[in-house]
């Protein structure tokens, strides 16, 4: 450990074994203090290492706040749970080299997070179908600004006093978030004050647009929007549970000012290769985006951040690494699953399995297990992330290169939102680990809500060797560099690397090929690559590729005026040190007035034999012909000096007003001659 620290880790009472050794050997460079009941009994060694100064490194949570308060301000305090983690299992007594290395990876320091605002004024929108919703409008009518929108308001009873506005409508669409909703509604219509029995209206109109803060929906119908749970500012219920709505009304009582949310997605537009001159290439994250929030803009598209619910989809498929996942980056994520993994090796633990998961559902899953359960097995080191569909190809590759012996991902029982994209990146990480040795089953997710299921699935995983020479690179740099170096640290650590390893369709690595008689050298295609894997050259008619460079995103593909280029999925571990190979490459024609070399000789030629005899224009003068073999320069000079004209023949001279002003006076005294006469 590069800084100087105190970890201070108790048994809770002896309710949980301490092997002081292993954490010695794992958190070397740190000061390692045991205790008992440091929270209450010993509490005065907690507050005496505090005012020593220096990091420290706490083991627990569940007193947390305790600790914050006896610390003040100030105070550099890491905390980490190695108590429901690992000390709390059956196998407690093999879960020291565990203890330390979440110990060790806790005080691994992350970047500050980014963050947007959202702002609510606390303009509300009920939609409803009775009066539950007017009902719910009269519990927010206090704190927020309520309009009723009603779809069916057959027998509505007229308010005594009206509060607030009650109208009828459908909403036909929705777009927006927490402080800046807008809806279009249909059969939109006001009461009229004079309703007496029951609420009518007056004339009915479609396309009607509002504009609000938060919007409640309590119709029972489909959801305004895709993944309406991620939606800030969006709250829906069942009106005919009477829980759900109340939960929902007080929800939407305190949505009222300004609110951070974190900056999920760092996008940098040039990276993105979705489409150049109109022609869609990369499409990944539009497909898989649950919540809309990416849409095309131009040559690449465009993150909402405000709507950005923070799966990390769309990062964890972006082959150009233009979309990055920012909570953490994946680089920083990385550096911290090299502590984990290194720390655990140094404490003497062995075939360690890497847990991944999210806080809501599988910090809870974890926490249930070891209070009524068996806990986590010794050799099962839990990493808890923000989303676990945010995991990219570059974290699996870096965690079996520092030496993993299998990973998991723990998924809801029914997720929140869809998973297809960790589902590709698991298939994409199974070819290539079995390619290297690895052995198939070394990736694959655990999908529960039931705590013994999440052990018995782990306690399931079969004994597997790790990586025979470990790596231990640390992770610095943007996301496609990070992911190059770790699967190079991965071939270089595999049991049995090879060079070449063939990948599913919709992989980011691969080759170009193409067919080289139909190929013309145009170089259409080099134009339209967004990284730069296909090249042209200065100097000669010549194509070439640099497969470390290219990430499939078949715009070359749909480029090609011919039509003879195919992609190939593979990844070839060469490729990173390999120079760009020719694909194509001819003979340029040389100008037949200056000697200049210019295009393709084979184009040229072709051309010409198309032409010549056959075309209108050129089937009796060679000096037609001539033109074509001469360079841009000399091509302008032949045609000003020999007067050329595309139409074949001389034309008339255009006629001017003294051209007429002259035929009428010619006109005019042939007629007085005719007269005389």
């Amino acid at each position: 450990m590069a800084e100087k620290r105190t970890i201070l880790v108790c048994s809770c009472e002896d309710t949980m074994p301490l092997d002081a050794d292993a954490l010695a050997r794992g958190c070397r460079g740190a000061d390692v203090v045991t205790g008992r009941y440091l929270c209450r009994a010993e509490v005065e060694r907690f507050n005496a290492l505090v005012k020593g100064g220096g990091p420290i490194t706490v083991g627990c949570t569940q007193e947390a706040p305790l600790f914050a308060e006896l610390a003040g301000d100030g105070a550099a305090i890491t905390y980490v749970n190695v108590r429901e983690t690992a000390g709390w299992s059956k196998d407690a007594g093999k879960a020291g080299p565990k203890m330390a290395a979440l110990l060790a990876a806790a005080a691994e320091p992350l970047p500050e997070i980014p963050f947007v605002s959202l702002s609510s004024e606390g303009v509300a929108l009920v939609y409803g179908r009775d009066e539950r919703a007017i009902e719910a409008a009269k519990l927010l009518q206090d704190h927020l600004d309520v309009t009723v929108l009603i779809t069916r308001p057959d027998g509505l009873t007229p308010p005594r006093v009206s509060a607030f506005p009650v109208v009828k409508g459908t909403i036909k669409s929705a777009k927006g978030h927490l402080g800046a909703f807008e809806v279009v509604v249909d059969d939109y219509a006001a009461p009229l004050p004079s309703s007496r029995g029951a609420l009518t209206f007056g004339m009915a109109r479609d396309k009607a647009v509002s504009r609000c803060d938060i919007v409640l929906d309590l119709s029972g119908g489909a959801p305004l929007f895709p993944a309406d749970d991620l939606r800030d500012g969006y709250l829906r219920a069942d009106p005919n549970d009477p829980a759900a709505m109340l939960r929902a009304v007080l929800k939407a009582r305190d949505l009222v000012g300004t609110f951070d949310k974190p900056r999920y997605i760092t996008f940098t537009e040039e990276l993105c290769a979705h489409s150049r001159s109109q022609i869609v290439g990369c499409h990944r994250c539009l497909d898989l985006c649950p919540t809309g929030a990416i849409v095309p803009a131009g040559d690449h598209v465009a993150i909402d951040a405000q709507v950005c619910a923070g799966c990390g989809q769309c990062a964890a498929v972006c082959p150009t690494g233009a979309a990055a996942y920012a909570l953490p980056p994946a680089d920083a994520l990385m550096r911290k699953l090299r502590v984990l993994l290194a720390t655990y090796r140094e404490a003497g633990g062995k075939h360690p399995i890497v847990l991944i998961h999210d806080e809501t559902h599988g910090t809870e899953l974890i926490d249930a297990l070891a209070r009524h359960g068996d806990g986590l097995p010794a050799n099962v080191l839990p990493l808890a992330v923000n989303e676990v569909t945010q995991t990219g190809l570059e974290t699996v590759a870096a965690a079996f290169a520092y030496g993993a012996s299998a990973l998991r991902f723990l998924l809801r029982g029914k997720p929140r939102h869809d998973v297809t994209g960790l589902r590709k990146t698991m298939a994409l990480a199974e070819p290539i680990l079995a390619g290297l040795g690895f052995g198939p089953g070394r990736v694959a997710a655990i999908e529960t809500d039931d705590p013994d299921q999440l052990g018995s699935a782990l306690r399931a995983i079969a004994i597997q060797e790790p990586a025979p020479r470990p790596a231990s690179f640390a992770a610095v740099g943007a996301k496609r560099d990070v992911l190059r170096l770790a699967l190079r640290e991965l071939h270089r650590a595999a049991p049995t690397p090879v060079d070449v390893v063939a990948l599913p369709s919709d992989a980011p690595f691969g080759k170009v090929e193409i067919n080289v008689e139909g190929c013309t050298l145009c170089l259409a295609c080099v134009s339209a690559c967004p990284t730069g894997a296909l090249l042209g050259d200065p100097d000669r008619p010549m194509l070439r590729f640099a497969e470390d460079a290219c990430v499939q995103c078949g715009l070359c593909k749909a480029t090609c005026p011919e039509k003879v280029i195919s992609l190939h999925p593979q990844i070839d571990f060469r490729a990173a040190t390999a120079s760009a190979r020719v694909l194509k490459q001819e003979e340029p024609f040389d100008c037949i007035s200056c000697g200049k070399p210019f295009g393709v000789k084979s184009t040229v030629e072709r051309v010409i034999a198309k032409l010549e005899g056959k075309h209108w224009m050129f089937k009796n003068s060679a000096q037609r012909l001539d033109v074509i073999k001469m360079c841009e320069d000399c091509r302008v000079t032949a045609m000003t000096q020999s007067d050329f004209d595309p139409y074949g023949a001389p034309r008339p001279n255009p006629r001017t007003t003294d051209d007429y002003l002259r035929e009428r006076e010619r006109l005019k005294q042939e007629h007085e001659r005719g007269g005389e006469g």
